[in-house]
């Protein structure tokens, strides 16, 4: 790769979504680096002193939150996009006051993607919590926001949401719940 390609670092735990988006930012001229793991990231952070850092949410139940200030001690220019699954408005503030330049709600395309991490305006999707949330939606929002306070650690959330450790894990490895309950009669 040139030396002029804008070094990038994918920090993704799903494999495949990994790959994916590493080859398609390759296709558009950036240098890419990818982990798996908050240790990974922080690794290829420090060797590889990113401009661009795409960082997913949730990695394998620890906050990604947890990895922005790291990764910009380690890289203080680096423009930091947060994509996830896990879209809300307090986890949007809680990554903008850290550092991140954009968050994004997955899915999302490559070309919003390059321009997150290119463009100096923030955007945050006006559908993000304009609809009335489900019960099981609004219970995740809040389990997420209560890791964000605990910095990604398990047990001591678990501990201030007053439930045991495993019903945690067991509700942070499912999917996001859909916004709305689609009932039909």
């Amino acid at each position: 790769m040139s030396e002029t390609a804008p070094r990038l670092l994918i920090v993704e735990d799903d494999d495949n979504y990994r790959t994916t988006l590493a080859r398609a930012m390759t296709r558009r001229a950036f240098e890419v680096r990818t982990a798996a793991t908050p240790a990974e990231a922080l690794s290829e952070g420090g060797d590889f002193e990113p401009e661009y850092v795409i960082l997913d949410l949730n990695l394998s139940g620890q906050s990604g939150l947890n990895l922005i200030t790291p990764l910009l001690e380690r890289s203080p220019g680096a423009r930091i996009v947060v994509l996830t699954g896990y879209a809300s408005i307090q986890t949007t503030v809680a990554a903008m006051r850290l550092g991140a330049c954009h968050y994004l709600p997955k899915p999302a395309n490559i070309t919003d993607i390059v321009q997150a991490l290119t463009e100096d305006r923030i955007e945050i999707d006006s559908e993000v919590g304009s609809d009335q949330l489900s019960v099981r939606h609004l219970e995740w929002e809040y389990i997420q926001r209560k890791l964000a306070e605990h910095h990604g650690n398990i047990s001591a959330t678990a501990k201030a949401l007053k439930m045991h450790r495993r019903t945690l894990q067991r509700k942070l490895a499912k999917k996001r719940p859909p916004a709305q309950d689609n009932f039909t009669e």
